[in-house]
């Protein structure tokens, strides 16, 4: 019986530590959508610290495994992503540019691809639904190119701000499900 109630007490702080992650992304998501700009450099410097980390995992990867073959071209790729890493920080205006390009190609290409798959889809039902994500995929895209530079101080920072905010939203929302039908358990446990 003490396994059970122990188990509760467990799930419950875990449902009460996932609802204020959920809102402290919800304030974070909110605050990157408000400044834009800062939110963008954040974004970019935080991309270019993942690339050096990366590479230099690469490069212990390439040590480590040198007499198994290819050791030069895993010291070059290791040495790709750490250049590409320390440029984006030490010159994050053009890399703000270039991420932002990036991006909008992505999207351009992913609208495409989206439009081309809901038309093989078309027998199927309910195949609408990705040809409306392939339209609105590619009006993003779209606007993001043709706006571009202009657009790059700010687009990414809104965007990762947008993410954040519904990826807040969505754990409150599980989190307070996920409460309610414990509540109902506990209450149709005691009945």
């Amino acid at each position: 019986m003490t396994t059970n109630v122990s188990d509760d007490v467990n799930i419950k702080k875990n449902i009460n530590g996932s609802l204020v992650t959920g809102i402290i992304l919800i304030i974070f998501g909110i605050i990157a959508i408000a400044i834009p700009t800062i939110s963008t450099i954040f974004a970019e410097t935080w991309f270019a610290v993942i690339l050096i980390s990366s590479g230099f995992a690469k490069l212990v990867y390439a040590t480590q495994t040198r007499d198994r073959g290819g050791f030069f071209w895993k010291l070059l790729l290791s040495g790709l992503y750490i250049a590409t890493g320390v440029m984006l920080f030490v010159y994050p205006k053009t890399g703000i540019l270039t991420l932002t390009l990036l991006l909008g190609s992505f999207l351009l290409t992913e609208g495409v691809f989206e439009l081309i798959l809901a038309f093989r889809l078309r027998p199927q039902q309910n195949w609408t639904w990705v040809l409306g994500d392939g339209i609105i995929t590619l009006i993003l895209g779209a606007m993001i190119w043709f706006q571009w530079p202009f657009n790059a101080p700010w687009i990414l920072g809104t965007l990762v701000g947008v993410s954040v905010l519904f990826t807040g939203v969505s754990r409150v929302m599980l989190s307070l499900n996920t409460r309610s039908f414990l509540n109902k358990s506990d209450t149709t446990a005691s009945a």
